[in-house]
Protein backbone atom coordinates (compact mmCIF):
# COMPACT_ATOMS: atom_id res chain seq x y z
CA UNK A 1 0.00 0.00 0.00
CA UNK A 2 0.87 3.40 -0.69
CA UNK A 3 -0.05 6.47 1.45
CA UNK A 4 1.14 10.22 0.58
CA UNK A 5 0.48 12.63 3.36
CA UNK A 6 0.65 16.42 1.88
CA UNK A 7 1.21 19.10 3.94
CA UNK A 8 1.11 22.81 3.98
CA UNK A 9 0.93 24.44 7.09
CA UNK A 10 4.31 25.83 8.81
CA UNK A 11 6.47 23.21 11.18
CA UNK A 12 5.31 25.45 14.69
CA UNK A 13 2.39 27.48 15.14
CA UNK A 14 -0.23 24.92 14.79
CA UNK A 15 0.10 21.48 15.19
CA UNK A 16 -1.39 20.09 11.93
CA UNK A 17 2.11 19.66 10.51
CA UNK A 18 3.04 17.93 13.39
CA UNK A 19 -0.28 15.93 13.74
CA UNK A 20 0.16 14.63 10.04
CA UNK A 21 3.58 13.51 10.76
CA UNK A 22 2.26 11.05 13.71
CA UNK A 23 -0.24 9.43 11.41
CA UNK A 24 2.60 9.14 8.68
CA UNK A 25 4.84 7.75 11.15
CA UNK A 26 2.16 5.45 13.12
CA UNK A 27 1.27 4.20 9.65
CA UNK A 28 4.58 3.05 8.94
CA UNK A 29 4.71 1.37 12.49
CA UNK A 30 1.29 -0.39 12.21
CA UNK A 31 2.09 -1.37 8.36
CA UNK A 32 5.45 -2.50 7.70
CA UNK A 33 4.40 -2.98 4.17
CA UNK A 34 3.26 0.42 3.35
CA UNK A 35 5.34 2.85 1.38
CA UNK A 36 4.71 6.27 2.71
CA UNK A 37 5.33 9.36 1.00
CA UNK A 38 5.83 13.30 2.99
CA UNK A 39 5.20 15.76 0.27
CA UNK A 40 5.70 19.50 1.50
CA UNK A 41 4.27 23.03 0.08
CA UNK A 42 3.95 26.04 1.02
CA UNK A 43 5.24 27.23 4.37
CA UNK A 44 5.47 23.43 5.12
CA UNK A 45 8.94 23.00 3.18
CA UNK A 46 10.66 24.56 6.47
CA UNK A 47 9.62 21.31 8.54
CA UNK A 48 12.46 20.16 6.48
CA UNK A 49 15.01 22.75 7.47
CA UNK A 50 18.09 20.86 9.45
CA UNK A 51 19.28 22.34 12.61
CA UNK A 52 16.14 23.09 14.32
CA UNK A 53 16.44 23.69 17.90
CA UNK A 54 13.32 23.77 20.24
CA UNK A 55 13.38 23.81 23.99
CA UNK A 56 13.46 20.92 25.59
CA UNK A 57 9.76 19.15 25.97
CA UNK A 58 8.56 20.34 22.90
CA UNK A 59 8.31 18.39 19.89
CA UNK A 60 11.08 18.69 17.23
CA UNK A 61 9.85 18.22 13.58
CA UNK A 62 13.35 17.61 12.10
CA UNK A 63 13.77 14.79 14.42
CA UNK A 64 10.37 13.28 13.12
CA UNK A 65 10.77 14.11 9.36
CA UNK A 66 14.50 11.85 9.82
CA UNK A 67 12.79 9.17 11.69
CA UNK A 68 10.18 8.71 8.75
CA UNK A 69 13.84 8.37 6.29
CA UNK A 70 15.28 6.50 8.58
CA UNK A 71 12.20 3.77 8.48
CA UNK A 72 11.67 3.87 4.59
CA UNK A 73 9.72 7.33 4.26
CA UNK A 74 10.37 9.72 1.49
CA UNK A 75 10.55 12.95 1.69
CA UNK A 76 9.66 15.14 -1.01
CA UNK A 77 9.55 19.17 -1.03
CA UNK A 78 8.11 21.68 -3.60
CA UNK A 79 10.84 23.55 -5.20
CA UNK A 80 9.08 26.81 -6.12
CA UNK A 81 7.52 26.74 -2.75
CA UNK A 82 11.26 26.72 -1.49
CA UNK A 83 12.86 29.26 -4.02
CA UNK A 84 10.25 31.48 -2.92
CA UNK A 85 11.26 31.18 0.77
CA UNK A 86 14.73 31.27 0.18
CA UNK A 87 15.07 27.60 1.30
CA UNK A 88 18.19 26.00 -0.79
CA UNK A 89 18.66 22.68 -0.69
CA UNK A 90 22.09 22.65 1.35
CA UNK A 91 19.39 23.92 4.25
CA UNK A 92 17.35 20.61 4.19
CA UNK A 93 17.66 16.89 6.05
CA UNK A 94 19.58 14.26 4.43
CA UNK A 95 17.42 11.95 2.47
CA UNK A 96 14.65 14.72 1.43
CA UNK A 97 14.39 15.94 -2.10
Amino acid sequence: MNALFILNDPPYGTERTYNGLRLARNLQRMEETVAVTIFLIADAVFTAKAGQQTPNGYYNLERMLKGLVRHGGRVLLCGTCMDARGLVESEIIDGAN
